[in-house]
């Protein structure tokens, strides 16, 4: 299948790497120029750094891309001609003799066929290239699902692009072995060790989060002179930590103003306690700390981008609260 495709794939991949205008015509006969230029998106991209073809098969395997990658790089090393045919009025008949899926009706002037010599001849509008070898080189990326329904990505790279490529892949290289502390054929197993202790370090932590927000409330709960205004700030938290205070706090407080987050930058916020007391007060601290957020039953959550005026915040919930100046650390 790759083999006799692989004609067709080579003058794609030609066309679509050198043609900058409208490059293959891939459409059937009366579509428009415009719906002709939204479907010519679809069919092929030139990005700055990679650049794909859409082809009409619902997949393709990895030995099949490594085949035709094979059977183009021979195509290209074998310096094939490649040129044009004009023909002043697309209702040549000579025109039918190519294998194509016309020009749209609304086309005018020429009509521009290009061949690869012993190999394909299509319609086409711009491909300068004298012959394959012009091409230098082709490196396919791997194929992946297409936007439309049956189709396949195929991802590319060719001539100096390669070459660019290759140098990206090195500097990632470079950083992944100093960073890993290991050569490129020991990345993948010290990237996945890496990955797993972070994840393992995360549930450590999220852990002893709660543990430190369950002993924190019990403190609060088991002092007897203790503040209706309930304030806790930890760096190292996050919404969980505030959830688990809240819940464990529960209505031991009139307020409660819960924080986390470095307070250098932003962070989470919540407020708890009576109902009336936080819809009153949660919208004066959110535009104090320049924060969004919403209320619910009791509960206010958000994000916040000023951490650093949390004790500020603090200051005139107590100052509406009538409860002085006991601020928290």
């Amino acid at each position: 299948m790759v083999a006799m495709n692989s004609s067709i794939a080579l003058y794609q991949l030609i066309s679509s790497w050198v043609i900058k205008c409208k490059w293959l015509l891939l459409v059937q006969r009366g579509i428009n120029n415009q719906e002709y230029e939204e479907l010519l998106k679809l069919l092929r991209y030139l990005g700055d750094k990679t650049s794909y073809i859409e082809l009409d098969t619902p997949s393709m395997t990895t030995e099949q891309v490594s085949e035709l990658e094979a059977v183009l790089n021979q195509k290209i090393r074998e310096g094939i001609k490649v040129y044009p045919t004009y023909f002043e009025d697309k209702n040549d008949p000579r025109v039918e003799e190519f294998r194509t899926r016309g020009l749209p009706d609304d086309h005018v002037g020429p009509v521009r066929v290009m061949t690869i010599e012993g190999i394909d001849s299509c319609l086409c509008c711009g491909t300068h290239v004298s012959t394959t070898a012009d091409l230098q080189l082709i490196k396919l990326l791997g194929a992946e699902r297409g936007k439309r329904k049956n189709s396949t990505n195929l991802n590319f790279v060719v001539g100096n692009r390669v070459l660019q490529y290759l140098g990206r892949c090195l500097e990632v290289e470079k950083s992944l072995t100093a960073l890993l502390k290991g050569p490129l054929e020991q990345h993948y197993d010290l990237a996945e060790k890496a990955v797993k202790g972070y994840k393992n370090a995360q549930k450590t932590t999220q852990t002893l989060l709660r543990d430190v927000a369950v002993l924190e409330a019990e403190k609060y709960k088991n002092n007897p002179n203790r503040d209706p205004v309930f304030v806790c700030h930890r760096k190292e938290g996050d919404i969980d930590f505030l959830n688990t205070l809240a819940r464990e706090i529960g209505n031991q407080c009139d307020l409660s103003f819960l924080t986390a987050g470095d307070d250098k930058g932003s962070g989470f916020l919540m407020m708890t306690g009576k109902e009336n007391l936080v819809q009153d007060l949660a919208p004066k601290v959110m535009e104090l700390m320049d924060g969004k957020g919403g209320c619910s039953k009791g509960r206010f959550q958000g994000k916040v981008n000023k951490l650093q005026h949390r004790q500020k915040a603090e200051q005139l919930i107590r100052n509406n609260l009538g409860s002085g100046d006991n601020q928290a650390p």
